[in-house]
């Protein structure tokens, strides 16, 4: 049902694309719209992953590196069937998390520094579990699909001023068809990115807590991210914004309502969910995948540098990012 009413969004997105260059240009501006659309999404199919990665500042890492960590993702993400996707570390206080990339194949996943010192293994399972659950969803091309659209969308809104009023133009509507592509278009869109954001999380949840095999796990960790996002800044995520619905957790400092303008579900309904899994018998069982990687390597218990290289006297400094 999910994957019906997000097609569904898209296709509105869409034609909400090609709509408003009908009211700019007529059927020629149309086509070009869809000529920019196809542009748009083609050039975001094959390289999002690599702009979302860089514009966040992470860095990848590998068994030597993290060996905690990376042995996690790979333990879960066998444990869904996924092949093993890319691993990266961002150097940001603010605990968060998310995952990219066009298809299982070509996907990566990223945690923050504050998510992987915060969180208890356990936790942090939960999380990635959720990250990959977005990847076999396929979330992962859907948001950027619909986060091209909504730019590209607001883009052709402002043209619209400029190219859409003037006395020869093909504009059928004449002011009014301005005022609809300047405004009226690009909050729609906005708020279809938004809704097909929501619906994504909460699927995804629910696939996280089988993938890793306990739900509560997940739960604790959002609850402990919400709380801490809403204390701390993530200065690349505000400085794109548009990536925002990309994060486990809003990363935009005190953006967190479940309302019409939030790109995620109001944590506590996404809690109270994951407890309903519990509740009512769903995955209970570790996943047998999970729990090792919380033991591969002895760790630093309270030093809060678990993720970085296996302990060797050093008290954990060795990671990429100690």
């Amino acid at each position: 049902m999910n994957m019906i009413k997000t097609a569904m969004l898209i296709a509105f997105m869409t034609a909400l694309f090609m709509g408003i260059g009908y009211l700019i240009g007529g059927t020629g501006g149309m086509m070009i719209a869809l000529v920019i659309a196809v542009a748009m999404n083609g050039f975001s199919y094959w390289n999002a992953d690599k702009m979302v990665l860089r514009m966040n500042g992470a860095v990848e890492v590998d068994e030597r590196s993290a060996p905690e960590y990376y042995g996690m993702v790979r333990d879960l993400a066998a444990n869904a069937g996924l092949p093993m996707p890319k691993v990266y570390v961002i150097n940001q206080e603010q605990p968060n998390a998310f995952a990219t990339g066009r298809n299982p194949d070509n996907a990566a996943v990223a945690a923050t520094t504050g998510l992987l010192d915060r969180l208890t293994p356990e936790e942090v399972a939960g999380v990635m579990a959720h990250e990959l659950a977005h990847i076999q969803n396929r979330d992962t091309l859907i948001m950027t699909i619909t986060a091209t659209l909504a730019g590209a969308i607001s883009m052709l809104g402002n043209f619209a001023l400029f190219f859409g009023s003037g006395r020869d133009n093909n504009n059928p509507l004449g002011i009014v068809g301005v005022l609809i592509a300047m405004i009226v278009a690009p909050f729609a869109a906005m708020i279809v990115q938004m809704a097909i954001s929501r619906t994504r999380e909460y699927s995804a949840d629910r696939r996280g807590a089988e993938i890793c095999g306990r739900p509560e796990w997940l739960a604790s960790a959002l609850a402990k991210i919400a709380q801490a996002a809403g204390r701390s800044v993530n200065v690349p995520a505000e400085r794109n914004p548009a990536t925002a619905h990309m994060f486990i957790i809003n990363p935009l400092n005190g953006q967190r309502a479940d309302g019409l303008f939030s790109t995620h579900p109001d944590t506590q309904n996404r809690v109270d969910a994951l407890m309903a899994m519990t509740d009512a018998g769903g995955p209970a069982a570790p996943a047998r995948s999970a729990e090792p990687a919380t033991r591969r390597t002895s760790g630093v218990p309270g030093t809060g540098k678990r993720w970085g290289r296996a302990h060797d006297g050093n008290d954990g400094q060795g990671g990429p990012w100690g």
